[in-house]
């Protein structure tokens, strides 16, 4: 019954363990060990209610939430909105064909065959193919994301420091260490990344969920795809915990470094697996970052958009998507390019730009001529809005420690 109700909630939640995912979390690990495992109960508490909403919204209103701005807040707000997203969803796109890169390069697959060849096929997939065989495919590839619980296992971490360390709040002097608080913000933008809320309503509604048959399914999907994705993220970083920074390692340059250095450290099973997981998060978000983003921009602009129309219903919608899928491969093939700064830094923007997404989302939620009785309940304000103070608390601490070389 669970795999018959799982679609856009679970897919949405886990593309968030994309490479630009799986490298903070990574370096989280090497970096800091298991003291960012604090973050990930909150984190997930968090993103069930932030994509709840998202899910409300599209099932009462038909609308995606980049529509509903416009509708509710003008083409002006809108389209600042659309730039600053274009710009942060790019940059996850190029993390995303540097992950295929890396991933095949771990496996002597050089990356100017690897990267033209897979942006071929998700521009296949999603422009040939309809919304229930994107969909079922995109299922499929969730599932392959176990097998970083099965890495993380394979690593051999301390298990009582890594449970310990999950339900305990970090001692206060971790706060002082160099880049912490600019990893948590880079934990929590890559968890509860702001491309997730406009792509899962828009999905919701090209799939024609409505509120009434949204109930108990909807909501399953959501909560199963937000403890999945956390629990994989969880085991990510205690791989690298037990490997990389109980062995001294210290920060990784990309996510393949990760891989690669597992197998002098927890063998050739520990290696395979998070090379293949990384390969495989890589693909499926390369297809489903620049279907948000064309997604947002159309819905935005609004012009159409949805997987179910062909190219000449929808060509500005088509034309976007290979647009994106073109330039993030093409940036990926230049060489020496800096990914890693880009990667983190595209993770650090998501945590900065989500407060003001879950601001806009929070006014059209609550609003009663919009929501009509499915507005939100109290305590789903409270958490939202702590959410969204927390974040904008750190970025400010963020933005002080990079003035101040703190």
């Amino acid at each position: 019954m669970i795999l018959a109700i799982l679609g856009p909630g679970f897919i949405t939640a886990n593309v968030d363990n994309d490479t630009g995912g799986i490298l903070t979390y990574s370096q989280a690990g090497a970096s800091f060990g298991y003291t960012l495992l604090w973050t990930m109960i909150p984190i997930t508490l968090a993103l069930i209610v932030v994509q709840e909403m998202c899910a409300r919204m599209g099932a009462v209103t038909g609308k995606g939430l980049s529509d509903l701005i416009r509708e509710e807040f003008g083409l002006r707000v809108t389209f600042v909105m659309m730039v600053l997203l274009v710009i942060v969803n790019y940059g996850n796109v190029v993390a995303e064909f540097s992950g295929i890169a890396g991933s095949m390069e771990l496996f002597h697959i050089s990356k100017y065959l690897s990267v033209p060849v897979c942006a071929v096929l998700v521009w296949v997939l999603v422009v040939k193919g309809d919304f229930k065989v994107v969909e079922k495919v995109f299922l499929a590839a969730s599932v392959i994301y176990i097998t970083y619980i099965i890495a993380g296992v394979k690593a051999g971490p301390n298990w009582h420091e890594a449970l310990v360390q999950t339900v305990k709040l970090p001692e206060r002097s971790a706060w002082s260490q160099k880049g912490y608080v600019y990893m948590v913000v880079g934990v929590i933008g890559t968890t509860i990344s702001p491309w997730m809320q406009f792509y899962l309503q828009s999905s919701l509604v090209d799939k024609g969920v409505s509120i009434k048959n949204y109930a108990k399914s909807t909501l399953i999907d959501v909560v199963v795809g937000s403890f999945f994705t956390d629990i994989v993220g969880w085991f990510i970083v205690v791989a690298c915990a037990a490997t990389l920074f109980a062995h001294g390692a210290g920060p990784i340059n990309e996510a393949a470094d990760a891989a690669s250095a597992m197998l002098p450290m927890a063998g050739q099973y520990a290696f395979i697996l998070f090379a293949a997981g990384l390969f495989n998060a890589s693909l499926f978000s390369a297809s489903i970052l620049p279907l948000s983003t064309a997604y947002t921009v159309c819905e935005g602009l609004g012009v159409e958009s949805g997987l179910d129309k062909k190219w000449k219903d929808a060509p500005f919608f088509y034309w976007f998507y290979t647009l994106l899928i073109a330039c993030g491969a093409a940036l990926v093939l230049t060489p020496n390019f800096p990914y890693v700064k880009v990667i983190i830094l595209s993770q650090v923007l998501n945590g900065v730009l989500l407060p003001v997404v879950m601001i806009f989302m929070l006014r059209l939620i609550n609003k009663h001529e919009l929501m009509g009785k499915y507005t939100n309940a109290a305590w789903f304000n409270w958490i939202a809005y702590a959410t969204a103070a927390i974040v904008i608390g750190l970025t400010l601490i963020l933005l002080w420690q990079q003035l101040t070389g703190g």
